[in-house]
């Protein structure tokens, strides 16, 4: 029986197998495991980078930036072949294949996912790197060497879009659980 309920996906927990944990060790996590919230919510910053990307290349590129908040904020259209400040222009493959690296370790990560803070922190690490993964396949110059389109530019600081901000967001709530003790699975440690 305990077979049968690893393959549906319970979690393979000492209960379920009829054992209780060994003293000293914490049982772990039961309930439900939290993929779907993880993937709700990397669609969602997925599709907010991808549908303002079309925007900006339809309505911005090749204009005159918009200012927003007067010169503090304004949409001002680049294609950036690097990382953040326009470094590593020479490395796109490379930041292709980091994209591709941290999609692969999230979907590996989101088997043993229980904490719903964890699968809105690895959601948005997700939705924001398949964003600019998108980007680095298919616009040009070439299949892995595309240029990310930014758009949101603060003064004084670089350019950016919506799926930095998620892996941004997401990676700030990562360091923020990880001080705080908890595990993607659920369990709290105390170190």
């Amino acid at each position: 029986m305990a077979e049968a309920e690893r393959i549906i996906g319970t979690p393979d927990t000492p209960e379920a197998a009829g054992a209780e944990p060994e003293q000293g060790e914490s049982a772990p996590p039961r309930g439900r495991r939290r993929i779907a919230v993880l993937f709700v919510v990397a669609v969602f910053a997925y599709t907010l980078d991808l549908v303002s990307k079309l925007l900006v290349v339809a309505k911005l590129e090749h204009h005159a930036p918009i200012e927003v908040f007067g010169d503090w904020l304004e949409f001002h259209a680049i294609r950036n072949p690097g990382a953040a400040f326009g470094f590593g222009a020479a490395f796109t493959v490379i930041f292709t294949m980091i994209a591709a690296a941290v999609i692969v370790v999230i979907a590996r990560l989101a088997r043993k996912l229980y904490s719903l803070p964890w699968a809105i922190a690895l959601g948005l690490l997700l939705g924001g790197a398949l964003g600019n993964l998108t980007d680095r396949i298919f616009r040009s110059p070439g299949i892995f060497q595309g240029e990310v389109v930014d758009f949101i530019a603060p003064k004084g600081f670089a350019v950016f879009n919506l799926a930095d901000s998620a892996i941004v967001c997401g990676g700030i709530l990562i360091v923020l659980l990880s001080f705080r003790g908890l595990d993607p699975d659920g369990t709290v440690h105390k170190d």
